[in-house]
């Protein structure tokens, strides 16, 4: 259990996705301008990596593996990603149209978030039981939400703050991401 604890310790605080991989910086950087769409986009990537993640990890070793395809398997978690998002935006848009307005074009953009393949391939390249696999795919898309929620929190006090015109938006924003993965480093000793 204690083993459990430190690996969703590690994948939300020491390996955070956005901040030591930079993986997913699109919409990092896209929905992070307002909390509501960044919590909206963070619970959205949970259930997407969680779902892909269960579905890839029976599918390589049910399928895959048993058939003797393994090779395959980047093709198939590609096309499970994809169907997965689809679901996610078409369930959105049924039952939080504002939700799904204010995420706008970076919804479809998580079959293409890196950050979902890289879970799913690490599952599987990590040799993880089931369980193991369940901590990490769930571990991993909280740590994106946690930085994207505090980058959001922080985004919106730049905004109100009196700038200079060269650094207005993404150029403070990515100074403010910096400063935030120096912060996030201090946690490397933790584990």
């Amino acid at each position: 259990m204690a083993e459990l604890f430190s690996m969703a310790i590690a994948a939300v605080l020491i390996n955070n996705i956005i901040l030591t991989k930079f993986f997913g910086m699109c919409p990092f950087l896209g929905v992070s301008k307002k909390t509501s769409s960044a919590v909206g986009m963070g619970v959205a990537v949970i259930f997407v990596i969680m779902g892909a993640s269960i579905i890839t990890y029976g599918l390589y070793h049910f399928v895959l593996v048993k058939l003797g395809i393994e090779y395959m398997q980047l093709i198939t978690f590609i096309l499970v990603i994809a169907s997965f998002v689809q679901f996610t935006e078409m369930f959105i848009k049924k039952f939080s149209p504002a939700l799904y307005k204010s995420l706008g074009i970076y919804l479809p953009l998580i079959t293409t978030n890196c950050a979902v393949l890289y879970v799913a391939k690490d599952n599987i390249t990590q040799e993880y039981g089931f369980i193991e696999m369940l901590v990490n795919s769930f571990s991993v898309p909280l740590g994106f939400l946690l930085v994207l929620y505090i980058f959001s929190c922080m985004r919106e006090r730049l905004d109100t703050a009196d700038t200079p015109t060269a650094w207005k938006g993404n150029p403070v924003a990515l100074v403010a991401a910096a400063l935030m993965a120096l912060a996030f480093s201090g946690f490397a000793g933790l584990v």
